[in-house]
């Protein structure tokens, strides 16, 4: 294999819930309305020291999209998906965003997301954005 090189980021970050790896900056966040089978989600515009799986389409509550799954360098945790198409014309602003579950990441302040007795089991997507 390589060498890995991991990203450090500076300023208010989320991180994996696992290893504490690098994931994303606060002001990258676009929406914070995302839903995932595990509760909460937010779409960030930028991510860092993910490895891209294989490209999949998903019918997600607000269409078909052609998704990746994103998993963290450091321990190799699924963490959230990425969006390469969009098949809707209305969703096309997401293409080339990913999404972050908030159970699999600790947020800026070091605080980690709990799945509530009140999540919903189901499609992963969007809400409103």
């Amino acid at each position: 294999m390589g060498r890995l090189f991991v990203v450090s980021l500076e300023g208010k970050i989320y991180s994996c819930r696992h290893c504490r790896t690098h994931l994303a900056l606060c002001e990258d966040v676009v929406s914070k309305s995302f839903h995932s089978r595990h509760g909460k989600a937010y779409l960030f515009s930028k991510v860092v020291n993910v490895t891209l799986g294989e490209k999949e389409d998903r019918l997600m509550m607000t269409g078909l999209h052609t998704v990746a799954d994103i998993f963290c360098v450091g321990c190799g945790s699924i963490v959230g998906w990425k969006y390469e198409t969009a098949h809707e014309k209305s969703q096309k602003y997401k293409e080339g965003k990913s999404v972050l579950e908030r159970v699999k990441v600790a947020g800026p302040d070091g605080n980690n997301y709990w799945v509530s007795h009140e999540t919903q089991i189901g499609g992963s997507d969007a809400d409103d954005a």
